[in-house]
């Protein structure tokens, strides 16, 4: 009898990444190894904490895992990582300038998952977005190299424009766990309720008050787009390629919804690998 596969944390962290069946796995085929093994390490352990959220149902539970989450954090920067994702996340943080507080950052974004199912204005949402997609931008372009100040303020303009097609890619799923991301003021200002969003029915929850709400919010994310694009220095956007992969993946993926006129309660709109990865290859070859 042949004994069991040893996996080690560069293995376990790879095949966390490859089984999520993210749009990021495309844009990480394309980067030296050593920056490959940072960043498909640190979205690992995005993965790890994110999934304590959508898959532990009792949020005393899930609040208990994520704290240990932190006290992990805490230890593995001390010399003492026990995870396997920090284990081979830790000898690559020094490299790519990542630090405890980009982590802890993602894992209160998570956190507040927990405790808040609704956001009254876009400012709240927008501090969500910060932790939970603009931190994991600004530690992806340190690993993708940079020069210039401003790619990362053009990382965190793009990973605002990324969490806001997430938002509206998801409206229905969220739903089913109870909350809207979409902000309560935006809400009103479309007269859309909320009982509407969280029941999800057909017909009257595709109301034209519902369609020009989520039009509103299509073109913010679209605007958050032209804005990161126009925010990235010249000298880097060779080696941000990746994330420019991911923007026109993403940018994809919001005008398929679009043009099937945002029926998203029912159905989570995606695109297929094949096509995810030619986008990444034609971004690839193009430089934009």
């Amino acid at each position: 009898m042949s004994a069991p596969a040893i996996t080690t944390p560069q293995q376990y962290v790879q095949d966390k990444a490859a089984a999520s069946g993210s749009s990021f796995y495309y844009a990480f085929l394309f980067l030296p190894p050593p920056r490959r093994a940072a960043i498909t390490a640190f979205y690992a352990f995005c993965r790890e904490v994110d999934d304590v959220v959508d898959e532990v149902s009792d949020p005393g539970v899930a609040a208990t895992k994520l704290a240990w989450w932190r006290q992990e954090v805490t230890r593995a920067f001390a010399g003492q990582p026990s995870h396997p994702v920090m284990q081979a996340l830790m000898p690559l943080t020094a490299d790519y300038a990542i630090r405890a507080e980009h982590l802890n950052a993602v894992i209160e974004g998570c956190e507040m998952d927990l405790t808040q199912t609704r956001y009254l204005d876009f400012a709240g949402l927008r501090r969500y977005c910060h932790l939970v997609a603009g931190v994991v931008g600004e530690v992806a372009a340190r690993i993708f190299g940079h020069t210039d100040p401003a790619t990362i303020e053009y990382a965190h303009r793009l990973g605002l424009a990324l969490q806001l097609t997430n938002i509206i890619r998801d409206v229905g799923d969220d739903a089913r766990r109870g909350r809207i991301y979409l902000p309560v003021s935006e809400l009103q200002q479309f007269d859309v309720k909320a009982n509407e969003i969280l029941k999800r029915e057909s017909p009257w929850g595709y109301s034209e008050r519902f369609t020009a709400l989520m039009r509103f919010q299509a073109e913010r994310a679209h605007r958050c787009y032209d804005e990161a694009l126009a925010l990235l220095p010249e000298a880097d956007r060779q080696a941000q390629k990746p994330g420019l992969m991911m923007a026109n993946i993403y940018r994809t993926l919001l005008r398929e919804i679009e043009a099937d006129h945002f029926q998203v309660l029912h159905q989570r709109t995606s695109l297929t690998p094949l096509r995810k990865l030619w986008i990444a290859m034609c971004t690839h070859w193009r430089g934009r």
